[in-house]
């Protein structure tokens, strides 16, 4: 059995203006003045400039249209072919990260290619971006001038029961024993109506679970308890699982250095970055992301390049360069998921098995996740910053996963303490000022936001993509909508949390 030490919870310590990184690791013995940061915009860039290091900046090669029509049709591919959606629909509401909807209308030829189950976009200047699905890899946008990937496409098989004679949570069949006579019903159907919210919301599926049971769920017409839906970020959590899975078989140590071959080279500072860092987004890589203070618009992101970019999404994570020393600094960077990702890759070709195949073998199969898969590059990398594809039900799942503190049936599936590391503020964003983000690529509840208890934590995703663990009522909530049901999507699940939180009472 694997523990999570408590190296690193404690690490950065700050006091008036001192900024001091213990024996523990992460950057080495430094003192430094730092300005203090309250969280604002100035203060992030006073206080990240004041432990800056001396490297350079490359934006990403290429033009920002080719790149973002590359979304655009890797984004109909998905909507068509994974979740069943209409190809006009979707266009018009699905996918707006890595594609804005003001960008679509330069495309002046779409053909979607039922046969080949692709999707082809041509621009003024005759580029044609294609995306094309390749089996359990799902939809890859293909680089310009290429017909096909660069690797072999393989089929995962599942290795579960008939999902509809097997009990919840392995499978779909209900209890219908009857409720707790605290939980009140009522104001729960009144939850899942007002989650739900007006069409405007666009929610494709709302479910509810009490500790483990589904109390209630909702679906749009267009899908069912089956149909894979886009998640974008909440993948990130999903990686941030698969690689605790690695540390609880003894592949890796959450607090080593992580182990990425272009990082060990003689006197390359990366090799300080441990894995722990990278999973809290604190690893200090440099890139420009959409999410940063001072992010400059006039280029095209590596955030969204890492996506839609067509290259070795591992290979130019891990060739950028160090920007601040680790677990110094927070900001919500793709660079370090796509580098969990890596991660994962590396473990499971440690153990021999097969790359494709591990999240299924050795996280899927063991929860009654049978629906999921995970996007890739062309070159077969997993896309697990933002491309997993679940059903709302294995969306909460993998929530009950840790809200039953990595345990499944009596199998630790994640190690002890590795639950407290994903719900607790990361020590470089709390210097930061914002009480946000965890470990495991989750999202903290630092502020108290949406009525919700601080003990809440949540995996999140562009476009409203939500499932929220909330501990002190043992409730996991996922919420899953098209992109531009965002807003109404918000405010919906607001409401529905509020009358959650009357319905169902808090664990003693």
């Amino acid at each position: 059995m694997r523990r999570v030490g408590r190296c690193g919870s404690d690490l950065l310590v700050v006091a008036a203006t001192m900024v001091g990184l213990s024996a523990c690791g992460g950057g080495g013995e430094q003192a430094a003045t730092v300005p203090a940061s309250d969280g604002s915009r100035e203060q992030l860039i006073a206080r990240a400039a004041a432990l800056e290091l001396a490297t350079g900046y490359t934006p990403p090669p290429g033009e920002a249209l080719h790149h973002q029509t590359a979304g655009f049709a890797k984004t109909l591919c998905s909507a068509v072919f994974i979740t069943g959606l209409d190809a006009d629909d979707a266009a018009a509401n699905i996918g707006g990260f890595i594609s804005p909807f003001e960008e679509r209308h330069w495309v002046t030829d779409t053909v979607v290619d039922q046969e080949r189950q692709s999707v082809s976009l041509t621009l003024p200047d005759g580029v044609t971006r294609t995306a094309r699905r390749y089996r359990n890899q799902g939809c890859v946008a293909l680089p310009i001038g290429e017909d096909s990937i660069y690797y072999a496409p393989s089929d995962v098989e599942r290795r579960l029961p008939p999902a509809e004679t097997t009990p919840w949570p392995m499978g779909d069949v209900l209890s219908d024993e009857p409720w707790p006579a605290e939980v009140d019903m009522a104001k729960v159907e009144q939850a899942l109506d007002a989650g739900f919210g007006p069409p405007e919301a666009r929610t494709l599926g709302l479910v509810v679970t009490y500790n483990g049971r589904i109390l209630g769920e909702r679906y749009s017409p267009e899908v069912d308890i089956h149909t894979p839906l886009e998640s974008w970020s909440m993948t990130k959590s999903l990686t941030g699982t698969l690689v605790g899975v690695l540390v609880q078989q003894g592949v890796y140590d959450l607090w080593e250095p992580a182990p990425i071959p272009e990082w060990q080279g003689e006197g390359d500072p990366r090799k300080e970055i441990r894995i722990g860092d990278i999973m809290r987004m604190s690893s200090g890589l440099r890139i420009n992301a959409p999410s940063d203070p001072d992010y400059d618009e006039s280029l095209y992101a590596d955030h969204y390049y890492l996506y839609t970019g067509t290259v070795n999404s591992f290979e130019y994570a891990a060739t950028r360069p160090q920007q601040w020393p680790p677990n110094t600094v927070g900001r919500y960077r793709n660079t370090d998921p796509v580098l969990g990702s890596y991660l994962v890759r590396l473990g499971a070709e440690r153990l021999g098995e097969e790359y494709h195949s591990w999240p299924q073998r050795n996280l899927f199969d063991r929860i009654g996740i049978r629906d999921a898969l995970i996007e890739t590059d062309p070159y077969g990398n997993f896309l697990g910053q933002g491309l997993a594809f679940m059903p709302a039900r294995d969306w909460a799942r993998l929530g009950n996963l840790y809200l039953q503190d990595g345990v499944w049936n009596g199998e630790r599936i994640l190690p002890e303490g590795y639950v407290e590391y994903a719900s607790t503020v990361a020590p470089a964003w709390e210097a930061d000022g914002r009480l946000q983000y965890g470990g495991a690529f989750f999202w903290v509840n630092g502020e108290g936001d949406q009525g919700l208890p601080t003990s809440a934590y949540s995996m999140r995703g562009a476009g409203g993509q939500s499932t929220t663990i909330i501990p002190t009522h043992g409730l996991v909530v996922v919420r899953i909508g098209k992109y531009t049901g965002a807003r109404e999507g918000g405010r919906a699940l607001d409401q529905a949390f509020a009358l959650l939180m009357e319905a169902v009472p808090a664990r003693n």
